[in-house]
């Protein structure tokens, strides 16, 4: 799977590297300097870019089919698998680091508990690498990697995964000697083939770090019993319980809280912008690898307090008739379940912030549970009491026995009503897989 060191066009291409401005994959934004890597998709093929590249002004590029190259031109270097020469060059570049790198996975909030370890670690760090938006696969780990053109401090590197094995993939190109799996829940329940299945291509990082970095730390949250057993035998620090901070110690609201450290000192009451439980625990276990590298308890509090949640993710929009929590990166029954809860105890809370409103979007691959969660999902926000909306087909069959829920099949059928109704003094929640695109509701309402 990977390029040996010994390779010689293997080490053209850390040549090419070390002389290039950057690694790109694309040649619509390739420019002057950069090294191009010619991947294959089921409706694409790089290589046939190949001269583009070149025009572009890259250095070099990296194909696996000659059948569109100028193979005597030194700046075309064939290899077997584009791919596998991207990933090999990250791993070997990844070699050269003697830095903290944290491994991070998990079913949910991985990606606003990165961003939150982020801003915790550039506190006390002036360096510090982390994955850009949710590049967390098999491409988007290698160009993490290779984004770093010099040694971080400390490096987070994000690892998603749709089905087993891939999580084992990700370690062996990142090689992380710190290690972090923020919850095991239901997603991606149709590639990896139900839930088991998700735990256990989850706790590939566990066995990554079990097999490879025995000694090295691994986080885990103390009331996720799934999360103890995968970690039985490795050198864990528990967090999250009042027996090991840190821990929320107080809830004020939603979107306040005191948490208590290792010590037992309390800090806060702490206001933050994203609201939950759910999110709380992602800011725990920021916190939580922060102290452990070193990070103070009040620079800690400082860096959760100013961060601000983008990217369609827990994210507060204020329009001239509503205010909207758009939340509609992604889906699935686990998140669904913590963002009604929350959102429905937000309105408890704040009575004069506008009736609830649930625009709830369809939930993607998961697989023969498909039917089953999205009947329980929309079971709980009536039972919460809340106006919904049902958008995508999955939700509508659900909501076939419930007459007050309104229907809609589609994203645009949804926009038409909206642009024709205007509605307006309403706090609403959008919530759907990224496939129902429901941000494109957020200029109608």
């Amino acid at each position: 799977m990977f390029l040996p060191d010994s390779d010689l066009q293997f080490k053209a291409i850390q040549s090419r590297f070390i002389a290039s401005t950057g690694v790109t994959t694309d040649t619509r934004v390739a420019g002057n300097g950069q090294l191009f890597f010619a991947l294959r998709g089921e409706h694409f093929n790089g290589n046939k870019y190949a001269h583009k590249a070149i025009e572009a002004g890259c250095v070099a590029v990296v194909v696996d089919d000659d059948a569109d190259i100028t193979i005597q031109d030194p700046r075309f270097i064939l290899v077997p698998d584009a791919l596998a020469a991207l990933q090999s060059l990250a791993r070997w570049h990844r070699r050269k680091w003697s830095c903290p790198v944290i491994g991070m996975t998990g079913s949910n909030g991985k990606t606003t508990t990165k961003e939150l370890l982020k801003c915790v670690l550039e506190s006390t760090y002036p360096k510090v690498h982390a994955t850009v938006g949710n590049f967390n696969n098999h491409i988007g780990v290698p160009l993490t990697l290779l984004a770093a053109r010099t040694e971080p401090d400390i490096a987070i590197i994000e690892m998603g995964a749709n089905a087993l094995r891939e999580i084992t993939l990700l370690a062996e190109i990142a090689e992380p000697n710190t290690a972090v799996i923020t919850n095991i829940g239901q997603a991606h329940l149709e590639g990896f083939g139900g839930e088991e299945a998700v735990m256990q291509g989850k706790g590939e990082l566990f066995d990554y770090i079990r097999r490879e970095q025995p000694k090295s730390p691994v986080f885990v949250h103390g009331n996720h019993p799934k999360l103890l057993r995968l970690s039985e035998g490795l050198n864990r620090i528990i967090y999250g319980t009042p027996d090991s901070g840190p821990f929320v110690s107080e809830v004020n609201s939603e979107c306040s809280f005191t948490w208590s450290g290792p010590t037992g000192d309390a800090y806060g009451p702490l206001s933050v912008h994203i609201q939950g439980e759910h999110n709380r625990e992602n800011i725990m276990t920021a916190i939580a690898i922060g102290l452990h590298f070193g990070a103070q308890e009040t620079a800690c509090s400082e860096a959760v307090a100013s961060y601000q949640p983008d990217n369609n993710r827990s994210q507060w929009i204020s329009s001239q008739r509503n205010r909207i929590m758009l939340d509609a990166y992604n889906a699935n029954p686990s998140s669904m379940r913590a963002s009604l809860t929350s959102f429905k105890r937000m309105a408890v809370e704040d009575s004069e912030g506008g009736s609830p409103l649930c625009i709830l979007g369809d939930m993607a691959e998961l697989g023969e549970q498909t039917e089953a969660a999205h009947e329980e999902v929309l079971a709980l926000a009536l039972e919460l009491g809340m106006l919904t909306w049902a958008v995508g087909p999955c939700f509508v069959k659900a909501a076939q026995a419930h007459k007050n829920v309104r229907t809609f099949e589609t994203t645009e059928s949804v926009i038409a009503y909206c642009m024709a109704t205007q509605p307006a003094g309403y706090r609403i929640l959008l919530k759907g897989s990224r496939s129902i695109a429901l941000e494109g509701l957020v200029e109608r309402l």
